[in-house]
């Protein structure tokens, strides 16, 4: 859902723009303004992510207000007027209604808000969590595994071995190595061997042909040192 508001002096148009507001599915009105300078304080306290904007407002006109914003949301002009076109897609807007807005040219403003706000990155914050851990199943039970407790994975024909820094006694499970490969995430682990995954953070040393993790050696082979450069070059 994109989170709007709505901003215009006129009664009977803020009106009009609330209910075509809430016909659209992907939209959700957070609050009608009737001055830029309400519209502001709402600004500052909520994050919107598309705003329906009125350019011909007494105190502080709807160009004004999107010209003292460090980072505006997504805009759609509805004005009265023609003469601001040029300067209002200098501002980046997405599109530029002409009072009185049919319902069918409204929908297509916002269908291309709707677009550019689907193309958007998400951000640290709204992406979703890296997960921290995953289940096998270990003589018909499921087991935890914590990623940031795993040293390394040795691959045994049609089992694997998950060596854990917590445990000494490793954890065997039916799995191939592309499949717990799958699962790892790889800016963390590194295919060292046609057996062997290990966790990059745990390396202490590179030899010629072998990787160490503290006193232990695992085997490096010629096909996957290049695998290591992300480690090197770090």
């Amino acid at each position: 859902m994109m989170q709007c508001l709505a901003i215009d002096d006129e009664k009977l148009v803020l009106e009009l723009l609330e209910d075509n507001i809430r016909q659209v599915p992907f939209l959700q009105l957070v609050k009608a303004c009737r001055n830029a300078l309400e519209a502001t304080t709402i600004l500052q306290s909520t994050p919107i992510d598309l705003l329906f904007l009125d350019i011909q407002m007494p105190g502080l006109s709807g160009l004004q207000l999107l010209q003292s914003l460090p980072h505006p949301p997504m805009t759609i002009l509805i004005t009265a007027y023609e003469q601001y076109a040029l300067e209002s897609y200098n501002l980046d807007v997405v599109d530029y209604l002409l009072k009185p807005v049919s319902f069918e040219r409204f929908m297509k403003a916002c269908n291309k808000a709707h677009e550019r706000f689907l193309r958007q990155p998400l951000t640290p914050a709204a992406a979703e969590p890296a997960p921290d851990h995953f289940f096998v199943n270990v003589e018909y039970t499921l087991v935890k595994v914590l990623i940031a407790d795993i040293l390394y994975v040795e691959g045994l024909k049609d089992y694997i071995k998950i060596h854990v820094a917590s445990s000494k006694k490793p954890v065997i499970t039916r799995m191939s190595m592309k499949a717990i490969e799958e699962k790892l995430p790889p800016a963390q682990f590194i295919r060292t061997h046609k057996s062997f995954i290990i966790a990059a953070p745990k390396i202490t040393a590179i030899k010629r042909d072998l990787v160490c993790l503290g006193e232990l050696e695992l085997p490096l082979s010629e096909f996957y040192k290049g695998n290591l450069d992300k480690v090197i070059n770090r």
